[in-house]
């Protein structure tokens, strides 16, 4: 089946469910933000879909941009409804620069976003045994993104002078989430992604840990061989996400097949004033994150 209006994109199967390509994968790396959440509520047939997945003897494992240590990002899906029983287990952003952030022992950071992202800190001082020494940009080591202070009313150029006083000091950041806009509920607004996005075009080195680079793919692969026992071939593993430039992108460099899903970040692109799927501007998405998917599909569906 093809949507209507998405010519350019026959060579690609439009799916109904999941049920439909399940049986060719023994595994999922599911993205989180997007597809199962969009930070108010979770998606129940997105859900009951992982869930049925599993329930056929598939392992799932949620891959996601989140900025929060793994278990901070299990006790949010948890607390917006996300069942238990829909998947096995997750690898966040966060939880990769929680560990750059323990490997600078000594070292001296500038926290650059929101208190409610404070818990990287805590956890990292729990492991460390010793508080983070957390400073203001002018005494810092390095600094750690994980988005804007108010992202519903600042724009990433609102932080231009901040970061030409952290590039001006050769700052190293590490960039805890690579998103650069995620939707809550109905709006779009700014990520960590952003403001590292316009560190590095001013020269400042970036470390970013998240999709779609190479060390998220390769935690999440080692928990599946960890669930599974043993190592899991590329091909019988299907990544699932809504974001081109992260989940698209992520998925074509690490190998993997991807179920593209239409109705996620880039639906108001995708669907220019509510109308019908514009296929130059799927096509474009394709081209410019240098992947195409194995599938496509409007919502998480099994």
């Amino acid at each position: 089946m093809t949507p209507q209006g998405a010519a350019g994109a026959r060579d690609i199967p439009f799916i109904d469910g999941l049920r439909e390509i399940a049986d060719r994968y023994e595994a999922i790396l599911c993205d989180g933000w997007g597809v199962l959440i969009d930070g108010k509520r979770h998606f129940p047939q997105a859900a009951e879909a992982l869930r049925r997945f599993r329930a056929k003897g598939g392992t799932v494992v949620v891959i996601t941009n989140a900025s929060r240590p793994d278990d901070d990002v299990r006790r949010q899906l948890l607390g917006l409804g996300v069942p238990q029983d829909c998947f096995d287990d997750l690898a966040s952003a966060g939880e990769l620069a929680l560990r750059e952030i323990v490997a600078r022992k000594g070292q001296a950071v500038y926290h650059l976003g929101p208190a409610r992202d404070d818990g990287l800190f805590r956890e990292a001082a729990r492991r460390l045994g010793a508080p983070v020494m957390r400073v203001g940009p002018d005494a810092a080591d390095y600094v750690v993104c994980t988005g804007l202070l108010n992202e519903r009313n600042e724009t990433p150029a609102d932080y231009d002078e901040l970061l030409a006083r952290l590039m001006a000091r050769d700052l190293t950041m590490l960039c805890a989430n690579p998103d650069i806009v995620v939707a809550i509920g109905n709006d779009l607004v700014y990520c960590a992604g952003a403001l590292a996005e316009r560190y590095a075009a001013i020269g400042g080195r970036v470390l970013t840990f998240g999709k779609p680079h190479a060390p998220i793919y390769a935690a999440a692969l080692a928990r599946l061989e960890g669930l599974r026992g043993r190592k899991i071939e590329k091909s019988r593993i299907l990544a699932i996400g809504d974001g081109a430039f992260t989940d698209l992108a992520g998925a074509g460099r690490a190998g993997l097949d991807l179920l593209f899903i239409l109705h996620g970040v880039h639906h108001e692109e995708l669907h220019p004033e509510g109308g019908g799927l514009d296929e130059a501007a799927l096509e474009s998405l394709f081209v410019r994150a240098g992947a195409r998917p194995k599938a496509l599909a409007r919502e998480l569906f099994w």
